[in-house]
């Protein structure tokens, strides 16, 4: 199987042929490495803030999911050019969901940091994410232990920031409310 050089633009038929051993994302058809297994702090948190978005979500239209799934975020399936695995997705159209993953851009995606991707999800995915219109962007930190919520208006993104103990409403979802003293504990 070929593996990604950063001198060619791929796209997502491309990437389908890589390596299954190896995690990629591909931004702007530009290859990128993902790091191996995430800290146990970062999967800590992803456990809880997938379980209180599921426990919201119980018999309601919107689904959440974890990495890895493959977002295609433009929606252009096999000629997507930006494939990205954000650590936690909502996405309320079932319609844009399909056998490979996701094929548009999410109602909400949620990415925690790590030191090796902190500045990929906080310039090159939050620009992207915008542009493709993605509702609400959300980035944890687990060494401040803050959350920075990216609410779309207007085309643009409003920045709400929270603490360790504070509720953080969630825009996209009308109601919901993320505890984040449970998320950031131990």
């Amino acid at each position: 199987m070929p593996m990604p050089n950063k001198k060619q633009h791929y796209t997502y038929a491309d990437y389908c042929t890589w390596d299954d051993n190896e995690r990629w994302e591909v931004i702007d058809g530009v290859p990128y490495a993902m790091s191996p297994a995430p800290s146990w702090a970062h999967q800590r948190i992803l456990l809880e803030l997938a379980a209180q978005f599921r426990d919201f979500l119980k018999g309601k239209p919107c689904k959440v999911n974890i990495a890895p799934v493959d977002v295609r975020l433009n929606g252009l399936g096999d000629d997507d050019d930006d494939i990205v695995q954000p650590d936690l997705i909502v996405v309320c159209d079932q319609s844009i969901l399909d056998q490979k993953g996701c094929n548009g851009a999410p109602d909400m995606v949620v990415e925690i940091l790590s030191p090796s991707t902190a500045s990929k999800d906080r310039v090159l995915k939050f620009n992207k994410y915008q542009r493709a219109g993605v509702r609400e962007y959300w980035i944890l930190d687990p060494e401040t232990k803050t959350l920075s919520a990216h609410i779309l208006t207007g085309g643009g993104y409003i920045t709400r920031a929270f603490g360790e103990n504070d509720r953080a409403p969630v825009h996209a979802l009308d109601g919901c409310e993320i505890i984040l003293p449970d998320v950031f504990a131990g």
